[in-house]
């Protein structure tokens, strides 16, 4: 595996699928009983914006911080508040210089009875990850196979919580696993909360992943995705895509706020698109 996620941290796609991660995760919190996490591709943890990697793409630039000097209306912003809250934490002097991946921003939003396992495989972000969780007893990082981690680890003892699953897609037939093993998962753990994200490159693509999903057989899947199309890369990623199992009664609502307000937010001067659907269950066609 060469991913690098360090090259394309705080963008756009960060963005879409961390505003949407902590609004489940504040879900989560609305009752006392515990919860896990289980995140199965989950990076290095923190990335540093200074760094080599950062550096060379700059593409934070038009994802974290173009939503931190954004004009949001009040609802929006106190819905993403959380996100935003845990970000400004990490960069205490008010410079933007650190972006939390999901491990960071599940521990800033976990209790003291939550849990949170973060799988990579990848040795040197495996070792990241084990750095930066180190000291926190909610937490451990496993250096594992995420696609072994999705089915190995569902479902949890607590029998309620969210698994993430953020894969590199380096593999051609990434979208194929993808709801292969989201299958097998919930087959273990049907009344699991999970939350897939997708890259939106190529369409076709994109649109026969949402059907072989639909026919899963799968009670609630929401679809969410944000395109923000930029006319001098075709080839390049055009959207951020979200697919959430059994999603919290209020997310639904939360997004027809938040995806308006970061399609504006974010928009880098081509027309943006956002998309909010049912592939199953409540309204889906």
């Amino acid at each position: 595996m060469n991913y690098r996620h360090a090259y394309h941290a705080g963008n756009f796609a960060d963005v879409v699928k961390h505003a949407v991660l902590c609004r489940v995760l504040m879900h989560l919190r609305d009752k006392p009983t515990a919860f896990r996490v289980i995140d199965t591709h989950a990076g290095a943890g923190c990335y540093d914006l200074g760094g080599v990697e950062a550096g060379k793409t700059q593409e934070w630039q038009g994802g974290i911080g173009r939503l931190l000097q954004a004009d949001i209306d009040a609802p929006a912003r106190a819905l993403l508040a959380p996100y935003l809250d845990a970000v400004a934490a990490l960069n205490p002097n008010g410079r933007l210089a650190v972006y939390p991946g999901s491990p960071a921003l599940v521990q800033a939003l976990m209790r003291t009875q939550d849990r949170l396992i973060a799988c990579e495989l990848e040795p040197r972000a495996a070792a990241s990850l084990a750095r930066h969780l180190r000291g926190d007893a909610r937490s451990k990082a496993i250096a594992i196979d995420g696609w072994t981690a999705l089915v190995a680890y569902v479902p949890p003892k607590e029998r309620r919580g969210l698994v993430l699953i953020d894969p590199p897609f380096e593999q051609p037939d990434e979208f194929s696993r993808l709801a292969q093993r989201l299958a097998a998962a919930h087959r273990k753990w049907p009344n699991g909360l999970y939350l897939l994200w997708y890259p939106i490159k190529d369409k076709a693509e994109v649109a026969a992943f949402a059907k072989r999903l639909a026919r899963l057989g799968i009670p609630k899947i929401l679809r969410i995705e944000l395109t923000l199309p930029e006319p001098d890369a075709p080839a390049g990623l055009q959207g951020s895509g979200l697919i959430a199992v059994n999603p919290p009664w209020t997310l639904h609502s939360d997004l027809t706020v938040i995806l308006p307000a970061l399609a504006a937010a974010l928009s880098r001067g081509a027309a943006s698109q956002w998309t909010l659907d049912w592939l199953s269950g409540e309204s889906s066609p």
